[in-house]
């Protein structure tokens, strides 16, 4: 008999169906991190992240007849779970993130300022950690039509084809999207930058221009 790791989605799936458990932590192990990941990027917020992903797998014990394994892979079809229930989700309570710049997280900001003040050089994981936030602050910032294949396919690697299938629009349309929103990210990670780092890639850039 095969050991679990190497069964297929769709055979744990139908093992799923007669209430074997050992099948739903197998499925857990593989799929929960990538729909927990997606949750957290597109609404901010780790508690909804949780719900999330909480729902979708009990959507998929109690609806696992519904995935069909010649449509796509299990992982694209529990992600198209999950944006379905953030929408509604989404709509119902009308969920807001504290971008950078709104009051919210300046006070955030303030309170962290704070409790660090007496570092004048922060430490490499500081820096890293600095670093992973403004790119989770941009990505938040990103209209959610293209937040959505950003995160899909630069963030948990998706192949287009695969994104379509989530985002049941054409590959086309992704394709598009994504890149309109990596320009927007890149335009929204230029604007997290420190002042003394503008000044900086200005001095450069105007150096580069002079003959």
């Amino acid at each position: 008999m095969l050991r679990a790791i190497d069964e297929s989605d769709g055979y744990l799936v139908r093992r799923l169906g007669t209430g074997d458990e050992e099948a739903f932590r197998t499925l857990y192990r593989r799929c929960q991190g990538p729909v927990y990941r997606f949750a957290l990027h597109m609404s901010g917020r780790p508690e909804i992240a949780e719900d999330i992903t909480q729902e979708v797998f009990l959507t998929l014990i109690r609806d696992g007849d519904r995935f069909d394994p010649s449509r796509g892979a299990l992982q694209g079809y529990l992600l198209g779970i999950g944006r379905n229930l953030l929408l509604r989700r989404f709509e119902k309570e009308r969920v807001f993130v504290a971008f950078p710049g709104s009051r919210e997280a300046d006070e955030s900001r303030t309170e962290r300022k704070t409790e660090h003040a007496d570092l004048v050089v922060p430490p490499p994981d500081l820096v890293q950690n600095e670093t992973i936030r403004r790119v989770r602050d941009a990505v938040l910032r990103l209209p959610a039509n293209y937040r959505e294949v950003v995160v899909l396919c630069d963030l948990e690697e998706l192949s287009y084809e695969e994104a379509a299938s989530v985002l049941q629009v054409a590959v086309g349309t992704v394709r598009s999207r994504l890149h309109r929103g990596r320009n927007l990210l890149m335009e929204k990670l230029r604007e997290f930058r420190k002042p003394e780092d503008r000044a900086a890639a200005s001095k450069t850039n105007v150096a580069r221009s002079r003959p």
